[in-house]
């Protein structure tokens, strides 16, 4: 009794030395896990790669995939020109045809759209559960005044300077958005013009003003047929979110959160 005492005494002296730990999951210490983050000493060009490694993949399958378009839409305009009985034409020729700046910027402007609908959408409604949302029951960062922010060295300037340039400023991503958006719908209005003009000329018809073709039910087809893509992925991204995970990813919760638990 008095061994057994002891071994207990032993015990707890153990675990307050210690402290209280986890048990391991599937194997493997949770605790024992290197922390993430940047690594120690990394400095100059291999610290830019690795703070800005986002962006650059993004931008590096940007160019990538516009490449691949480029050469693919080359081949189809270059079949269709045959099959007309019309010349080929060099890269450099296609990039200028209404057949690939048509859609360039009908892929653009949806793109664009879609970003700019999530930024504002999730600044004014809400969605339970998901990380995309902020929490409904509680006050967050992103909602609080800045002109009531401590002043500092690194604050921007139109929050220092107040006023008009504030008032922008508060709204700047999402005006930035739609300016894009509305840019790229002009350049799909402008660039894919030609190619619809080209193929009512083709068919016996007028050829067509810019006019024409923006009250079209072609342009506003090909438009459509993009926007419902965009609203619906961005819906399934709000839903699954709630229940699945990617770990690591910011635009997931951590994967022991509750699926009731909104926000990041």
């Amino acid at each position: 009794m008095a061994m057994s005492e002891r071994h207990g005494s032993a015990t707890k002296e153990l675990d307050e030395t210690k402290g209280w730990r986890p048990a391991p999951t599937r194997g493997t210490d949770r605790l024992a896990e290197p922390p993430r983050g940047r690594p120690q000493r990394l400095s100059g060009r291999r610290r830019w790669l690795h703070d800005n490694g986002l962006s650059i993949a993004a931008f590096a399958l940007f160019l990538a995939t516009l490449v691949g378009m480029t050469l693919a839409g080359r081949r189809a305009y270059n079949e269709q020109q045959r099959q007309h009985g019309e010349p080929a034409v060099s890269l450099g020729a296609y990039v200028r045809t209404g057949h690939f700046g048509e859609a360039l910027f009908e892929n653009w402007e949806s793109e664009f759209l879609q970003i700019a609908a999530f930024v504002v959408l999730t600044a004014l409604l809400y969605q339970t559960g998901s990380p995309e949302s902020k929490d409904p029951e509680k006050h967050e960062a992103v909602d609080e005044d800045p002109r009531h922010a401590p002043s500092r060295r690194d604050v921007p300037w139109p929050v220092r300077r107040g006023g008009v340039a504030l008032k922008l400023y508060e709204h700047s991503l999402g005006i930035a958005l739609v300016l894009l958006f509305v840019l790229s719908f002009v350049g799909h209005l402008v660039r894919g013009r030609p190619e619809y003009s080209a193929e009512q000329v083709a068919h016996g018809g007028p050829p067509a003003s810019t006019l024409d073709y923006l009250t079209s039910s072609t342009f506003w087809f090909e438009s459509f047929q993009n926007w419902q893509s965009e609203f619906f992925s961005v819906g399934v991204l709000f839903v699954l979110t709630i229940c699945l995970r990617e770990r690591g990813s910011s635009q997931s919760k951590p994967v022991a959160a509750s699926n009731g638990e909104t926000g990041e």
